[in-house]
């Protein structure tokens, strides 16, 4: 885990209900000044105006995440508008086209990954660069799921892996930050959001109580930041199969590291500053 961090500004994208929102409510009842970004529109305006009745400094700015070109812009009106941004949570995203993969439109999953995934990329790409030259402690935390770590449900190919590119996606941007900016991913289990019908959504935990638990996770810094205790039954399954695997037709020798990437590499790399 890495050092704390006190937040004075954050950019929350997809701010505008559910997980955003609540979490932006957490924050801003700690004084943090808040840029909500989303589609332009009553809702977000709705949003930012129940924020400030609530007494908190919050600015609502349209965006569409799926166009670099509006984050790029957001972040450079987000930097102006906060003087210092600490903390990034690209959260916005979509439910995914139903069915079966092979029964899915291909245009209609690209249009999916162009929110869940390039919508992400496009966050980390456009404030990674202004927070690093920075130079305070910050994070960038990206929105994942529960479908990050396994299926919770057939007939969403789209949207499961769109999620697990998000957890590598944000795997490979640690390595790539300083030490003073960290990454680390949100897995919402169920929760109630608009991402789906409400006859379902309405069964998950309340985004309030999601977000009182996961914002002291993100101040803290730590890696993955969680809420529901039954995931990890879930994630067993997978884990558990994967070991079987490795047991009957991978099992460990002595010096079975000799084709592990980063054993290989650093012993190279060694070797060159002989």
């Amino acid at each position: 885990m890495s050092a704390a961090l006190e937040p004075t500004g954050a950019v929350i994208t997809g701010g505008a209900s559910g997980i955003g929102l609540a979490v932006a409510k957490e924050l801003g009842a700690r004084g943090v000044r808040l840029v909500l970004a989303d589609l332009p529109g009553e809702r977000l305006d709705a949003a930012v105006a129940a924020l400030a009745s609530a007494g908190c400094d919050a600015i609502a700015m349209g965006c569409d995440v799926a166009d670099l070109a509006q984050v790029e812009a957001l972040a450079e009106a987000a930097f102006a508008a906060l003087e210092r941004v600490d903390l990034v949570f690209n959260n916005a995203g979509v439910g995914g086209p139903r069915g079966r993969l092979w029964e899915v439109d291909p245009a209609a999953a690209r249009a999916h990954y162009d929110i869940n995934f390039w919508g992400v990329w496009h966050g980390c790409r456009a404030f990674a660069p202004r927070l690093i030259a920075q130079g305070s402690r910050s994070a960038i935390y990206n929105t994942g799921s529960e479908n990050s770590l396994f299926c919770t449900m057939p007939h969403s190919a789209a949207y499961i892996s769109a999620k697990h590119a998000v957890l590598g996606l944000t795997e490979n941007l640690r390595e790539d930050l300083p030490d003073h900016v960290h990454a680390g991913l949100v897995i919402p289990g169920w929760v109630h959001t608009a991402i789906g019908p409400d006859a379902n959504m309405r069964h998950g935990m309340a985004a309030d109580r999601f977000a009182a638990i996961i914002v002291p996770q993100m101040l803290a810094c730590e890696r993955f930041v969680v809420a529901h205790a039954y995931n990890t039954v879930r994630i067993h399954e997978r884990i558990d199969s994967l070991d079987a695997a490795f047991a009957a037709h991978a099992p460990r020798y002595a010096g079975d590291d000799e084709f592990d990437v980063r054993t290989v590499v650093a012993r190279l790399m060694a070797e060159r500053k002989r």
